[in-house]
C-alpha cells in the first residue's frame, strides 16, 4: 500500500527545472531514498512534500489525498515529519524542550484549560512526557536530555533533530542527510536506528543521502535523480549498477559512492 506518491510532479524555476515529471510511490513500511548529485532535485522534492514549494505540474498524494491544498503549517498534522540538511534546534533551550515542541500536533489543550491546569491537560502532559522520554532512552540521549543545544556536538543536535521528529509520532518520517557531518562510528549507530525505526516503530522513511553505504544498508528501494528527472529506480545494488547511473553521477563504469 502506498502512502505517499508523487505523480508527474514537475517544479521550474524560471527557466530553470528543477523537478522534471518525476513520478515514485512510498510503500507503507518502506525506506526509500532518493540520491544524485548537486542540483539533482533532491530537497526540493523535500520542500514540495513539505508544501514549501507548489508544483506547476502533477500531485503530490499522502494516504491517497492529495496535500497540494494544505500550508505547510498543516502538514506536521497528517503524521509527516521531517529533518534538514541545516540543523533546525533551539538553541538557548534544552533537549527535553526542544523534543516537547515535537509533541505540538498532539496538543488538545488551549490557553484557558492550561491556565487552570485541568484534569485532562495533566493527563496530556504526562502522555508528550512519557513519549519524549521513550524516544531519548531510544537515542540513548539520557546523558543530553537537560542541556542546552547550544553547547552541544554538531553529531548529538543531529540525533536531537531527529528525536524531535519521532517523538510527533509520524506516519513517514523525511530524513534529509541525516549522516551529513557524522563520523564513522555516527553514521553506523544512524544505520542501526534507522533500522529499528522502520523495524520496532514501524515507521516509514523517505530518506536524502550521500553516502551509499548508510543507502545500501537500510534502504528497501533507490531512486536515482540527475537534473531533476528520473535515472533508475530499484534496490540499492540495482541503482548502482544502472548504466546510466553510472555515466551521470560517476562517468566510469566503476561503481562507488554515489554523491547525493
Amino acid at each position: 500500500m502506498s502512502l505517499l506518491s508523487l505523480e508527474n510532479v514537475t517544479l521550474a524555476f524560471g527557466g530553470l527545472v528543477a523537478v522534471n515529471n518525476v513520478s515514485f510511490h512510498v510503500g507503507e513500511g518502506e525506506v526509500f531514498s532518493l540520491v544524485g548529485p548537486n542540483g539533482a532535485g533532491k530537497s526540493t522534492i523535500f520542500n514540495l512534500i513539505s508544501r514549501f514549494y507548489s508544483p506547476q505540474r502533477g500531485d503530490i498524494l499522502f494516504a491517497n489525498n492529495s496535500i497540494l491544498k494544505l500550508r505547510p503549517d498543516q502538514i506536521p498534522s497528517l503524521g509527516i515529519a521531517r529533518t534538514f540538511q541545516n540543523i533546525e534546534l533551539f538553541e538557548q533551550s534544552t533537549v527535553l524542550q526542544n523534543l516537547l515542541v515535537g509533541r505540538q500536533r498532539h496538543r488538545k489543550s488551549n490557553m484557558f484549560s492550561e491556565m487552570f491546569f485541568a484534569p485532562f491537560v495533566r493527563d496530556e502532559e504526562r502522555r508528550h512526557r512519557q513519549v519524549v522520554e521513550e524516544v531519548i532512552d531510544f537515542l540513548e540521549l539520557q546523558a543530553y536530555r537537560d542541556k542546552y543545544i547550544a553547547g552541544l556536538p554538531y553529531g548529538v543536535r543531529k540525533i536531537v533533530e531527529l528525536a524531535r521528529a519521532l517523538a510527533s509520532e509520524p506516519k513517514i518520517l523525511l530524513l534529509d542527510e541525516p549522516a551529513s557531518g557524522l563520523s564513522l562510528e555516527e553514521t553506523n549507530d544512524m544505520i542501526f536506528w534507522i533500522e529499528d525505526i522502520k523495524k520496532q516503530m514501524k515507521i516509514t522513511v523517505l530518506m536524502v543521502e550521500h553516502d551509499m553505504n548508510l543507502v545500501a544498508s537500510v534502504s528497501d528501494r533507490v531512486l536515482a535523480l540527475a537534473d531533476g528527472r528520473e535515472l533508475a529506480i530499484g534496490t540499492p545494488k540495482q541503482v548502482q549498477s544502472h548504466p546510466d547511473v553510472i555515466k551521470a553521477y560517476l562517468g566510469t563504469s566503476t561503481v562507488g559512492n554515489i554523491d547525493g
